[in-house]
């Protein structure tokens, strides 16, 4: 947690980041904008698979997904067990890649600003809100008979 992390910092943050580390135990990822909002940067993303990432994430392909702790595990189980991992990819694909194989590397990071942006959009927001929040099926669409007046 940062303390004071607002619109200022956040731009700093993303602007400067080769790859955005976001690993909350599975089930507890609020959204993810700041991932979204990093790839649109230029970021690419190391992530649990939670939050935004089952929709967006190509493992390899425009983000790096670590493998899924079995959830009846023990917490600090869990916790090892996504270390180990995070620890195994940084050391044998992510950092050898950045540092001996720049053109994977931007290839992952043109396809991850380039899914970013076809898929996180506004338009895509706004649409998925009205069509889900706010607009009921044509079979919902019957009304109910009015409740009687109270008195």
């Amino acid at each position: 947690m940062l303390v004071g992390y607002e619109w200022h910092l956040s731009k700093l943050f993303k602007q400067g980041a080769d790859l955005w580390l976001n690993t909350p135990k599975l089930t507890r990822e609020a959204s993810g904008t700041s991932g979204m909002t990093a790839a649109m940067n230029g970021a690419i993303n190391c992530s649990t698979n939670d939050g935004w990432i089952p929709e967006f994430a190509r493992n390899g392909i425009n983000s790096f997904v670590l493998p899924e702790a079995d959830l009846t595990w023990p917490a600090h189980e869990q916790d090892a067990f996504d270390a180990d991992n995070l620890f195994t990819l940084l050391e044998t694909i992510i950092l050898p890649m950045y540092y001996e194989k720049p053109d994977q590397w931007l290839r992952i990071l043109r396809a991850s600003m380039g899914d970013i942006l076809l898929y996180f959009d506004f338009n895509r927001m706004a649409t998925e809100y009205y069509e889900k929040l706010y607009s009921l099926p044509q079979e919902s669409a019957i009304l109910a008979e009015p409740l009687p007046a109270c008195g």
